[in-house]
């Protein structure tokens, strides 16, 4: 089942169901609202949802129109809670090094992660705006999850059945302001703007068998202006899955319907992949260079995010944003 929020009927979107192909689509209204009343009920109204998306696979249904991910807001157009990770720490191993720091062991088996802002996320197609080009604009390709109601205290074991829907994630950073605000010790905010979503939400069962375990087991493909920049493997080199992810953050709480937990930069050893991110091309180029060629984003440059499934068709539909000053 894809799920979509359309961007109308108020700030919280209105929620869609899409065909498999993402060419079509029909509103959910007679079960839900919004998706974020879709996971609050999610035992109960999932499986009407479910008979909608079985109907339009089946053929056409009244009231179905052409789905143009342009019109689509995030899938959750605001969330209570957006919680980011580093999952694939060889990224965070080639950060440090780039700069001549060396990684703390314990990042191997404690994950990193922030709670990033959940009242302004983007649309698939939505403008990244930023006042200068001297922030240092990157681009960060992710996947990410979509809970219910998660107990305080999870364990992996039980993680997995909290997992509703999957998306893709274009977590936007700028750089240039990072290091000045993790020097006060206090986190990251001001180099965190809006972070944008894929066209559609999927349950896991959409993927088959690229995804288990709490793991996407596809390349995610990442275009600058056009230019293939990167396609790291989500399936390799991620040191902590999911079900990891969730049983750390729940730790010391609960997690509310409707939590998103993203990944962080896929990131693969295997540097002929390409990365997902321009940081990460220039930690290579300063390592091998001793310093950076590739520039961050300029006003204008167009990033582009999907995942294709082995027949080469789209998943989640594309992120694909152009870089405009505010």
């Amino acid at each position: 089942m894809k799920l979509a929020s359309l961007k109308i009927g108020g700030r919280d979107g209105t929620l869609i169901v899409v065909s498999r192909d993402l060419g079509r689509a029909v509103a959910a209204a007679s079960v839900a609202a919004t998706m974020q009343q879709a996971l609050d009920n999610w035992a109960d109204l999932s499986p009407r949802l479910a008979k909608i998306s079985a109907a339009l696979e089946a053929g056409p249904v009244d009231g179905e129109f052409a789905f143009d991910p342009r019109a689509a807001a995030a899938p959750i157009p605001r969330a209570y809670h957006w919680v980011d990770g580093s999952a694939y720490v060889n990224h965070v191993e080639l950060v440090r090094k780039a700069r001549g720091a060396k990684m703390p062991e314990s990042f191997w088996h404690d994950p990193l992660v922030y709670q990033g802002g959940s009242d302004d996320l983007l649309g698939p197609h939505d403008d990244i705006i930023v006042p200068s080009e001297d922030f240092g604009i990157d681009m960060e390709a992710e996947t990410a999850v979509i809970t219910d109601d998660v107990p305080m205290s999870t364990t992996v074991a039980d993680a997995a059945k909290h997992i509703k829907l999957l998306m893709l994630v274009n977590d936007v950073s700028l750089r240039n302001l990072i290091p000045g605000e993790l020097a006060k010790g206090f986190g990251f905010y001001q180099s965190k703007p809006a972070t944008a979503f894929s066209p559609v939400a999927v349950t896991p069962d959409e993927l088959g068998d690229l995804y288990a375990d709490g793991i996407y087991k596809a390349p995610l493909r990442t275009y600058l202006n056009g230019a293939l920049f990167g396609q790291p493997d989500c399936g390799v080199d991620m040191t902590f899955n999911f079900l990891q992810l969730m049983a750390h953050i729940t730790k010391s709480r609960r997690l509310g319907a409707g939590t998103i937990i993203g990944s962080g930069t896929v990131s693969n050893y295997d540097r002929s992949k390409g990365a997902s991110c321009i940081a990460e091309k220039r930690m290579l180029e300063t390592i091998e260079h001793g310093a950076p060629i590739t520039s961050f984003m300029r006003f204008g440059d167009i990033v582009r995010i999907e995942m294709l499934d082995r027949q080469g068709v789209s998943i989640f539909g594309a992120i694909e944003q152009k870089v405009v000053q505010g």
